[in-house]
């Protein structure tokens, strides 16, 4: 009995790949949910998201974010694309423009934030009024709940009472050196927890 003959030509070659997909390809099969399309995009593309948000953030692990967002906002936002107004890898360039623009504006928001927390500090009472007050004030009351108590209680008393450090010391009963010392050590844990992005720079507010 002969084993049965098998034709090499009908086989294909040693080593040898699926053919790969062209890009309008894997934008379609993107654009219908096809998860499979939609991890090719990325392999072919996070590069391109991720030089583009590092050469204009100056930081990789925030570039990183930013990538894992694009591609998030693209998946979800998939039937917007449309090929006739151009590429699919232009279409990503664009959302990725958008995803570092809000990055940027966040940086300035926790920026602002902590000057604006510093400012509140001042031993003459003047404060700034700042345009996102309700995000302001959701941000900093999470960050309060993360300082121990004597800290916690000083800067809320000036943040949220409008109180300068003297008052503040004429309330409490605390010496006003204690209120001082209190106010600058949660400031300062503030600030290291909400400049916590590297390569951000956050302007010094002090305690007075």
């Amino acid at each position: 009995m002969t084993a049965p003959s098998v034709d090499t030509e009908t086989r294909p070659p040693l080593g040898s790949e699926p053919r790969a997909l062209s890009d309008r390809e894997v934008a379609d099969g993107f654009v219908s949910g096809d998860e499979r399309c939609l991890a090719v995009a990325h392999a072919r593309w996070h590069g391109l998201v991720h030089a583009l948000a590092a050469r204009t953030l100056g930081d990789a692990r925030e570039a990183e974010d930013v990538g894992q967002q694009v591609f998030l906002a693209a998946w979800r936002g998939r039937a917007g694309y449309r090929p006739e107004r151009g590429p699919f890898p232009g279409w990503l360039v664009g959302i990725t423009r958008r995803k570092i623009a809000d990055a940027l504006a966040a940086r300035t928001r926790r920026r602002d934030l902590v000057v604006a927390v510093g400012e509140r500090l001042s031993p003459d009472g003047v404060s700034v009024q700042e345009p996102d007050r309700v995000v302001e004030r959701l941000v900093v009351t999470g960050e309060l709940a993360k300082l121990p108590a004597a800290q916690r209680e000083v800067l809320a008393m000036a943040f949220y009472g409008d109180l300068t450090q003297v008052q503040i010391a004429e309330r409490t009963g605390m010496p006003l050196g204690t209120v001082k010392s209190h106010a600058r050590r949660g400031l300062d844990r503030m600030r290291r927890s909400l400049s916590e992005t590297p390569g951000v720079r956050t302007a010094t507010a002090t305690a007075g």
